[in-house]
């Protein structure tokens, strides 16, 4: 456009390709940038840059780090043989949150999906299945998403294991704590209804 500059026009299209951002909300965020170019535009860019230049994938689990190998990985005492295997780095920060899971992880960057030509190859499968068999894990816990592909994965991976030894479990799916049956969609109630225990 002739009346913005073809700088903010760029960075404009960029913020727009950031998840949760649309144009409008880019142009907004840039425009805000801009009016606070001091305390928020230049303290960004050099984060940005800092970040671009020293962190990448742990070289074992695929989390991000500034080391090769990242501190979950290096804590010994989460050496406990329990791997949870998450689609991305966002998964392994939730179940991080929750400050239940002592174990290590594995990050496999998706899930299989014929329509987008994701296959095994390009998921840290492979990896996977290396570090079970070199790391003597005794249990691998598939948090995957309750999708068609989450699920879809989380089966491929079974039959990839089988016959390792190792044990295979998932997260348990059903009603969230302080969750109330009206508000809740057929397939969760149906899930924590095949899931029920005793009382």
């Amino acid at each position: 456009m002739g009346d913005r500059p073809r700088e903010i026009e760029t960075l404009i299209e960029m913020m727009a390709r950031l998840p949760g951002l649309g144009p409008r909300s880019a142009r907004r965020a840039v425009l805000h940038l801009v009016k606070k170019r001091a305390v928020l535009l230049i303290p960004l860019a050099e984060a940005l840059r800092r970040v671009g230049e020293t962190v990448h994938e742990c070289a074992r689990c695929g989390n991000i780090t500034t080391a090769e190998i990242c501190e979950i990985c290096a804590d010994g005492k989460r050496a406990t043989g329990e791997l949870c295997v998450v689609e991305d780095v966002a998964d392994l920060w939730a179940m991080e949150r929750g400050g239940a899971f002592k174990g290590r992880y594995h990050i496999l960057g998706g899930t299989l999906s014929a329509l987008d030509s994701v296959g095994p190859e390009e998921l840290r499968i492979p990896d996977l299945v290396a570090r079970v068999r070199a790391e003597g894990i005794s249990e691998v816990i598939l948090a995957l998403n309750a999708t068609v592909d989450g699920q879809t994965t989380a089966h491929y991976i079974a039959e990839e294991l089988e016959g390792t030894g190792v044990t295979l479990t998932s997260l348990a799916q059903g009603v969230p704590i302080g969750g109330e049956l009206d508000y809740l969609d057929d397939g969760t109630i149906s899930a924590a209804l095949k899931a029920r225990k005793g009382f």
